[in-house]
């Protein structure tokens, strides 16, 4: 020490020593008072909820939703990503996107059966362990997809029905449906894409340099012209829509990987020789392949 203290001074020592340990100087403010407001608002979610104040509670929702998107961004922006951030991040969603949205829907559809809280529960699950799971396989890391359903897309989903079933155009075409059933059905089926491998596209970035970021720019501000002038109509339909455009992409690309371009009971040269014979390929007798067994007398 002394040695190294006399070859490179104090302050080469002061640098050399603060690059060995972990980062001990608190909890790094900006992105984590980004976590924090989101946390505000899902616990006032919650309290709104419990009021019966069901369309301020879905807007407090959606603003954590907007401080989530935000604090990721900040963090690699001024590079004071941590893991404490990471889990920081995790603990909050639960409570924002996993239990706000889940008692907005008891309250409105679960409140009076005996065990209809269970679908609550199935989704709050869904959430923790969709988190958990993040945070193992893709937190910190530069990506293009999530891995299942994003839990904030999850929790803004249900909780914007309550406004869009406000709206003029629900009361008039949706309202005959059964909702109380289609929303107990979808808050498994989100709870289930949640915790599924299916690849949903994180929100690209805009860009003037090229066509495609320049076209991007012009579709992400008509999305936040139509977010502020007609929020009721606008959320949930277009998280619906991102939910099952990511489910059918998947479910499409999966059908045309898994194709056969041939019949696999036939071998491949065998094949070849027959279709370039112009011969007619023949149902396989699987009597005449079938071992021989020893008759009994």
């Amino acid at each position: 020490m002394r040695a190294f203290r006399r070859q490179h001074g104090p302050a080469e020592e002061r640098r050399r020593l603060l690059a060995q340990v972990p980062l001990q100087r608190g909890v790094i403010i900006l992105p984590s008072a980004f976590t924090l407001g989101n946390l505000f608002f899902g616990v006032f979610a919650i309290i709104a909820a419990a009021r019966g104040e069901f369309a301020l509670a879905a807007w407090c929702i959606v603003w954590a939703g907007i401080l989530d998107m935000l604090d990721g961004r900040v963090a690699r922006f001024t590079r004071t990503g941590s893991a404490f951030g990471a889990e920081l991040d995790s603990l909050v969603d639960a409570v924002s996107f996993g239990v706000a949205p889940a008692l907005i829907m008891y309250q409105l559809y679960f409140v009076e059966g005996a065990w209809s809280w269970t679908v609550c529960f199935v989704y709050i699950t869904a959430v923790v362990v969709r988190l958990a799971r993040f945070n193992v396989e893709q937190a910190g890391r530069a990506k293009s997809h999530f891995i299942g359903l994003p839990s904030p897309t999850a929790g803004m989903t249900l909780a914007t029905y309550y406004p869009f079933s406000r709206t003029p155009f629900f009361q008039e075409h949706l309202a005959h449906l059964p909702w109380p059933q289609m929303m107990g059905l979808s808050m498994v089926f989100l709870g289930m894409l949640m915790l599924s491998h299916i690849p949903y596209p994180v929100m690209p970035r805009i860009g003037f340099r090229t066509g495609k970021g320049l076209l991007t720019t012009a579709a992400m501000a008509a999305c936040l012209f139509a977010a502020v002038t007609a929020p009721s109509h606008f959320f949930f339909p277009v998280l619906v829509t991102y939910t099952l455009v990511g489910l059918t992409r998947s479910f499409v690309l999966g059908l045309l990987d898994r194709l056969p371009e041939r019949d696999p009971l036939l071998d491949k040269d065998d094949k070849d020789d027959e279709d370039e014979a112009g011969a007619e390929v023949r149902a396989l007798d699987y009597g005449d392949v079938a071992p021989s067994r020893p008759r009994r007398d």
